[in-house]
């Protein structure tokens, strides 16, 4: 699977296991940064990302800063975007099921790493399921044209 990661200073750490994680298990990863545990401002980091998704560069994205709120916020603004800032993997696997999202967003000072690979693997290993969903989430699409 091609998958667009991204993060800022306090998530750098758990993306770079990440994507240790899911390059070990085969995928195809785009890591858009950040490079270090330096101070930096994560909207552009998650805003590259999530475009990758949207554009159909990646599948899906992966995404880290201190809470995995702000990075969920700017991937949620580009269109063709769905993120979830999953707290474990029953909400990441639901949030697939459910909402069809695409990116998945966690957090760098709360989850540990064994947390987070549990996340990303539900969110990885769980497929939409369309039927009475499809309808809503097609309702949420529309929105993005207002």
């Amino acid at each position: 699977m091609r998958i667009a990661l991204g993060s800022d200073h306090a998530g750098f750490a758990l993306k770079e296991h990440v994507k240790q994680t899911l390059q070990d298990g085969g995928h195809d990863v785009t890591d858009v940064g950040t490079e270090s545990d330096e101070s930096v401002d994560y909207a552009g980091f998650a805003h590259t990302a999530a475009a990758l998704v949207a554009a159909g560069d990646a599948e899906v994205g992966v995404l880290a800063c201190g809470s995995g709120v702000g990075v969920s916020i700017v991937a949620n603004k580009v269109h063709g975007v769905r993120a979830v800032n999953a707290h474990d993997a029953e909400e990441a696997a639901q949030s697939r099921r459910h909402n069809d999202v695409n990116v998945v967003t966690l957090s760098g000072s709360r989850l540990d790493t064994a947390q987070a690979d549990d996340i990303v693997a539900a969110f990885l290993a769980t497929d939409f399921e369309g039927g009475r969903h499809a309808r809503r989430v097609e309702q949420i699409s529309e929105l993005e044209s207002d």
